[in-house]
């Protein structure tokens, strides 16, 4: 079976790794991009890119929300593939 748009492979490396905060966040999008794809959706790269952030302790959860929004509000966002916006 393929990936799921290559996110277990992206965040396969922190579980891997085990260090417990990286490793739980990094189970928990997957888990959550792997529901939005039983809806058929689809994240964004950018998505996948701040969800790294967040797994990596960069940023916030908080800060995560904050970013997805500003982004569909950015001309590159309004040009993201259809349903992306609502699977992130």
């Amino acid at each position: 079976m393929q990936n799921i748009w290559d996110t277990e492979v992206e965040f396969e490396q922190y579980i891997i790794q085990g260090e417990p905060g990286r490793k739980e966040r990094a189970e928990n999008w997957q888990v959550a991009i792997g529901l939005q794809a039983v809806d058929g959706l689809k994240p964004s790269r950018y998505l996948l890119q701040t969800a790294q952030d967040h797994i990596e302790e960069r940023i916030s959860i908080d800060e995560v929300e904050r970013r997805i929004a500003a982004y569909y509000q950015t001309e590159e966002g309004c040009r993201e593939e259809e349903g992306t916006d609502e699977a992130d």
